[in-house]
């Protein structure tokens, strides 16, 4: 068996968390791959609405099993929050959801240390959510960190000596703060998190593809906040691409098989960084509106502009994703002309590769396509889709290179429609 990876394709809050819901009766496991609490992956359904921050989103489907991979790091207080509110709404999670002893825990100090680190920044701030997750990943580079494993092993010892370094660079830093508070909050998640199953995730996950299990592996953030691929240093503190579930999870490349990329019918960012395709105008804003582009953990007001198909096309290659799927087409209803970017001109020189700065001048080359104009939030087959939007489909299928398999034309579950062929 292989593991399929679903992962985002653009700057990160493409709806990744509903298509994990709505994919996951076909898998046995559900495994997290990457990232830590600032991306927030929302579920809706039965009038329900869920905010998922470190918890795979396969949890809703029962009897599968869910698992926090190594590659992930982890709050235990935010943690305990969402175990304490899923379970508050009717979820038992005790035996449907297991953790890697090599995930890294995100210390009290390391969202200190993220607080102080963006305020030194002054004007050149990163847009950082402030949960600690870049110096926790700092610390696992740097061979200081705190894993889930260590609960079992001289945990307090571990812990005091790398809150006691943290104390020592925030003296540096010249930042004030008050631990205890913090501390007694997080504390109380290290006793929720106790509560759960501490795995060796990568021969767990081995074994089960051995058994012939099905296995999902779902990723956070995007393509484009990659560590390494993404527009750096507006980057997230991992990789986010397809060869991180690898990392992430303990399985070799050749276990890979499908990779579902998901994108919005358009483009969205959150905090600081190049958008070359962003609209600072009404459109922009009239975009944010009907997208309802706002964190689901933060509430920040996301920057809306039209699909970048040069970014799209770059993803695609480095993540080799074999099948796509578009989420909020019902946004782009009310639009008589939507744009395309379909090359960049990058000091005045036409280019469909994507560079390795577009933070200057960079400038999209647009293709326009007719608008459909009609209400497609409760269409359930691909049959009833208007004439321009099946144009529309073509025209990224084939610029892309990949087929559509899944369009979402709403934010429940059900508005989910499986194309022809998928």
């Amino acid at each position: 068996m292989k593991v399929d990876v679903l992962l985002g394709l653009q700057w990160g809050d493409e709806g990744k968390g509903k298509i994990v819901d709505v994919l996951t009766p076909k898998y046995d496991v559900v495994a997290r791959f990457q990232g830590g609490p600032n991306a927030g992956h929302t579920l809706e359904f039965e009038g329900q609405k869920y905010v998922l921050r470190s918890i795979p989103s396969g949890i809703f489907q029962g009897g599968k099993t869910n698992i926090i991979g190594n590659g992930v790091v982890l709050d235990p207080e935010l943690f305990g929050k969402e175990v304490k509110e899923l379970e508050a709404s009717g979820h038992n999670l005790s035996y449907r959801l297991l953790i890697s002893k090599k995930a890294h825990l995100i210390l009290p100090t390391h969202r200190l240390l993220d607080a102080a680190y963006e305020a030194a920044k002054g004007t050149g701030k990163i847009g950082t959510t402030g949960k600690g997750i870049g110096p926790a990943y700092t610390d696992k580079i740097g061979r200081n960190g705190v894993r889930a494993g260590d609960l079992l092993h001289r945990f307090e010892e571990k812990y005091v000596t790398t809150v006691n370094r943290h104390k020592e660079i925030l003296a540096q830093l010249h930042f004030e703060y008050d631990l205890t508070p913090l501390e007694e909050k997080w504390f109380a998640g290290i006793e929720c998190l106790k509560r759960f199953q501490l795995i060796d995730s990568e021969h767990y996950l081995n074994k089960k593809l051995c058994q012939g299990k099905n296995i999902l592996a779902e990723g956070a953030q995007g393509t484009m906040l990659d560590i390494d691929f993404g527009s750096y240093p507006f980057v997230t503190s991992s990789n986010t691409i397809c060869a991180g579930a690898c990392t992430g999870l303990g399985v070799s490349p050749g276990k890979i098989g499908d990779v579902y990329g998901i994108f919005k019918a358009y483009c969205t960012r959150v905090g600081s960084g190049p958008f070359p395709t962003e609209l600072q105008d009404e459109m922009g804003e009239k975009l944010r509106q009907l997208g309802h582009e706002f964190g689901s953990v933060t509430g920040r007001p996301r920057r809306c502009g039209w699909i970048d198909l040069v970014a799209l096309r770059y993803a695609i290659m480095i993540n080799g994703v074999t099948k796509l799927i578009m989420m909020k087409s019902d946004v782009m209803d009310q639009f008589p002309i939507i744009k395309a970017c379909v090359a960049y001109r990058v000091e005045g020189v036409k280019t469909t590769d994507f560079p390795y700065d577009i933070s200057e001048d960079v400038r999209p080359v647009w293709k326009e396509i007719q608008g459909w104009q009609t209400d497609m939030t409760k269409m359930q087959s691909e049959d009833e889709f208007p004439a321009a939007f099946k144009a529309y489909l073509s025209f990224l299928e084939k610029e892309l290179g990949v087929p559509v398999v899944i369009v979402s034309v709403g934010a429940d579950r059900e508005q989910t429609i499986i194309r022809h062929g998928f």
